[in-house]
């Protein structure tokens, strides 16, 4: 079977297509999953490109979607023929993260879905949304439940509330559409005048050019009439943290996702305190919680936004492609 594999040392130029046994048919209580799609996340840059460490020769990428070609004994979620889409975590059931979740992380501390077929177990796969492909259910497995969890799991956004997101990677956007849909306000920051204009097109009702206006925390506070939002969408990292806090309304969440403006810094502790925020860490989320997503989806009609697509052989090219920034939405990999 074609797929690709992490390189020694594992960089971009090392990130090249191979070839994997194929995995035969599954056993009791597994499924065969012909994998038609994949999508990017900074998690699997961070592997593909050295940041995080990982086995030389592991097959990358989090998010697999496609479709069942055989089940096993004893299999009753799904049937050939189903179309399905992987889960971050493949045993995060329900309940509190397990303690040592990210060691069987797929595309990380075990091999992922940049393959043709997988065999797994039925719970390492959820059903996708009723009228999804299997390109646009691939988007959901990381970006679309970390913006799930930090609304409505980790939060309850509810009408009327506001939510503040940072740029238009795939996080943000989903974000930005499931906060709409709950029916919150929604204050978008990029430094792109043309990717506001989208996230404007896409329902945002304020936009924040953060090269301009660089202290944009105080520009919502202005915005929220000195009050600030419920809820931070919190991608850049501790480059960024201080500002969101000041975005923040007293008592509000800051739900902290990535590391995009670093790894660590100094926190305006004062500030956290004063305002008795509750900033709160956050990888993705359960089997149950991307089940409900998936409910929430459904009933609220939310399709992901697709930047760009990208064959499986030319996966390094994708992956300098998101290193521009030039994408909107997510960059999917069709396998």
């Amino acid at each position: 079977m074609r797929c690709i594999r992490v390189g020694s040392p594992a960089t971009l130029d090392t990130l090249l297509p191979a070839t994997a046994e194929d995995p035969g048919q599954p056993g009791p209580g597994q499924i065969r999953v012909k994998l038609t799609a994949s999508s990017l996340n900074y998690h699997d840059f961070a592997v593909v490109s050295g940041m995080l460490p990982t086995a030389a020769g592991r097959i990358p990428m989090s998010d697999g979607a496609g479709m069942v070609e055989a089940v096993g004994a004893g299999v009753t979620q799904f049937k050939p023929g189903d179309l399905v889409v992987s889960t971050f975590f493949p045993e995060w059931i329900d309940g509190a993260p397990p303690a040592a979740a990210f060691t069987g992380v797929p595309g990380d501390g075990i091999d992922g879905y940049a393959v043709q077929a997988v065999v797994k177990p039925e719970h390492w796969f959820t059903r996708v949304p009723v009228g999804y492909s299997a390109a646009e259910a691939a988007t959901l497995t990381c970006a679309g439940l970390t913006a799930w969890r930090a609304l409505f799991v980790d939060d309850a956004i509810k009408p009327g509330d506001t939510v503040l997101i940072q740029g238009s990677g795939g996080v943000s956007v989903f974000a930005l559409q499931m906060a709409k849909a709950a029916g919150a306000r929604v204050i978008a920051t990029s430094s792109s005048d043309e990717k506001l204009s989208k996230l404007k097109e896409l329902g945002a009702d304020e936009l924040i050019n953060y090269k301009e206006v660089p202290a944009w925390g105080m520009k919502v506070l202005e915005l929220t009439g000195g009050t600030g939002v419920d809820c931070v969408v919190e991608i850049g990292g501790a480059g960024t943290l201080d500002q969101s806090m000041m975005a923040t309304r007293v008592g509000g969440h800051v739900a902290l996702i990535g590391v995009l403006a670093g790894f660590a810094g100094p926190v305006q502790t004062a500030l956290l305190m004063a305002k008795n925020l509750r900033v709160q860490g956050l990888t993705v989320g359960s089997r149950a919680q991307q089940l409900a997503m998936i409910k929430g989806i459904e009933a609220n009609g939310i399709k992901p936004v697709i930047s760009d697509h990208f064959p499986l052989e030319n996966l390094a090219d994708a992956f300098r492609h998101q290193a521009t920034n030039a994408h909107f939405g997510k960059i999917v990999v069709d396998i």
